[in-house]
């Protein structure tokens, strides 16, 4: 059933799952109208694949599947498979600008990366590195729309999992069978979790010490499966309008904590079983980092050209865009733009081919720079939002509908612009608002600034791995010696 349509995804959600909202319980995801606007995104995206106009790049054949699937999944192993992956990313992003962190494409090209390299899960047996790759075959033949559950709940952060008060929250084994393995416990920020098809849980950070065995575990369950609950946060988003809530109306995905009471996970769908040394190895030796980070990049690009934009447009309803200073902050946001940009097509001409295993990986220290500065751009070009829009941010119709109003002529001449109707300045100025002074907005500002983890230990992990580092000290004890 590869490559879905949105509909074969809206009525794959019609489950049994278990989710929660506000105390009470969601009869149909599909239905609810705080998750209404996250679905139809999603949707979209899986209709995408359906357009002429966008097939060839969205669309890839396997060799390994045999059949056509989305270019995510595809195991990259030519210049040219990297380069139809960004523009592939980039598709979607476009048709969501950028606001959908967690679209199913980020998940497809992080499996594919852990079943192109199934030797590193075969050491912990054949049956684990069996299971990730007919795990990832089967997500691929159907297509289906992954969430993941990384981190655990916010407890004393001086102790172990194993040494909590109660060290039986975070989610650990609390038994094992024929069938596979028992688990107990909590995951938190599962973003989409609630209309997603399945989840992969593993932990994050990396930093697993002896006896905290029964929590080092990865694997892969449907949404539906007895036993798991779903608990929603708030929505953030707005129900009005599009024009009135550009974004908050349509893109608020939304994010849940996911909780575990003896749930079966079948072993099939285990991939690494209380081994904390090769748990703390995966995140690097799984190279999941070069394959998920060329696309997180490339929708950050997306985002922050949408942004910029916004800047411009903004500048020039005011008659502000050729002011200096203006210029500046101006040229200020298109090299930040510039600098993401230049990740993603620098790794793709720094890129090498794994001799273990034939897939040609991105280079992961040109992609680093924009995992480092992307929590540190997006807040950037939020504030020169803030900036130009001003006060006119807390002084706007509360809808577009009232320009047709009897007072519509007074708003008219209270918000016109530099050589632009009012209507067309109020327009810009609820794009604004939405990103900058909504819910939805600080909630992306937020998930920007912290979703590449804690910014010591990244910066951190960057100067221990970096690859040129040698390079460089080679060069400067060369011209030492010389002097």
């Amino acid at each position: 059933m590869a490559i879905r349509t949105g509909k074969q995804y809206i009525e794959g959600l019609r489950d049994t799952r278990e989710v929660w909202y506000d105390g009470k319980r969601v009869d149909d995801v599909t239905a609810f109208p705080e998750l209404e606007a996250a679905i139809g995104a999603v949707a979209r995206l899986y209709d995408l694949q359906h357009d002429p106009a966008h097939r060839e790049v969205l669309v890839a054949d396997s060799p390994e599947l045999g059949e056509p699937v989305g270019r995510a999944f595809e195991i990259p192993r030519t210049p040219e498979h990297l380069a139809l992956k960004r523009e592939a990313y980039m598709t979607c992003a476009r048709s969501n600008c950028g606001m959908v962190g967690r679209s199913p494409d980020f998940l497809n090209v992080m499996l594919a990366a852990l079943a192109a390299k199934r030797s590193f899960f075969a050491e912990g047996g054949e049956a684990r590195a069996d299971a990730v790759v007919g795990y990832y075959e089967h997500v691929a033949r159907n297509d289906l729309f992954l969430t993941h559950a990384l981190l655990d709940p916010q407890l004393d952060k001086g102790l172990l999992r194993h040494q909590q008060s109660d060290p039986g929250i975070c989610l650990r084994v609390t038994g094992e069978t024929s069938e596979g393995i028992v688990l107990n416990g909590i995951k938190r920020i599962a973003t989409a979790a609630p209309y997603a098809d399945e989840i992969l849980v593993w932990p994050f950070p990396p930093t697993f010490q002896p006896g905290e065995e029964d929590y080092a575990n990865v694997f892969a369950i449907p949404m539906a499966t007895p036993g798991l609950k779903t608990v929603c946060r708030p929505s953030f988003a707005n129900y009005g309008a599009a024009r009135d809530y550009p974004l908050s109306s349509r893109f608020d995905e939304m994010d849940a904590t996911v909780v575990f009471e003896d749930v079966l996970v079948p072993w099939e769908r285990v991939f690494v079983y209380k081994d904390i040394k090769l748990l703390n190895r995966m995140y690097r030796e799984s190279r999941m980092r070069e394959l998920t980070a060329h696309q997180t990049n490339a929708r950050l690009e997306v985002k922050l050209g949408f942004v910029y934009a916004l800047i411009n447009r903004l500048a020039e309803a005011q008659g502000l865009a050729g002011r200096p200073e203006i210029m500046e902050m101006l040229g200020e946001a298109a090299v930040r733009l510039e600098v993401v940009r230049s990740t993603t097509r620098s790794a793709e001409q720094q890129a090498e081919v794994d001799a273990e295993n034939g897939v040609i990986y991105p280079d992961l220290f040109a992609l680093q720079a924009g995992r480092a500065l992307g929590p540190i751009y997006y807040p950037e070009l939020i504030n020169m939002v803030r900036r130009m829009g001003g006060g006119a941010l807390v002084q706007l119709p509360v809808s577009m509908d009232e320009f047709d109003s009897p007072v519509g002529p007074a708003i008219e001449q209270a918000l016109r612009g530099a050589d632009v109707s009012g209507q067309r300045k109020t327009q810009l100025l609820k794009l604004a608002w939405d990103l900058c002074g909504s819910e939805f907005g600080a909630r992306h500002e937020l998930y920007e600034k912290n979703y590449a983890g804690e910014r010591s230990a990244l910066m951190a992990g960057i100067q221990r791995e970096y690859g040129r580092k040698q390079a460089c000290l080679d060069y400067l004890d060369e011209f030492l010696e010389g002097l």
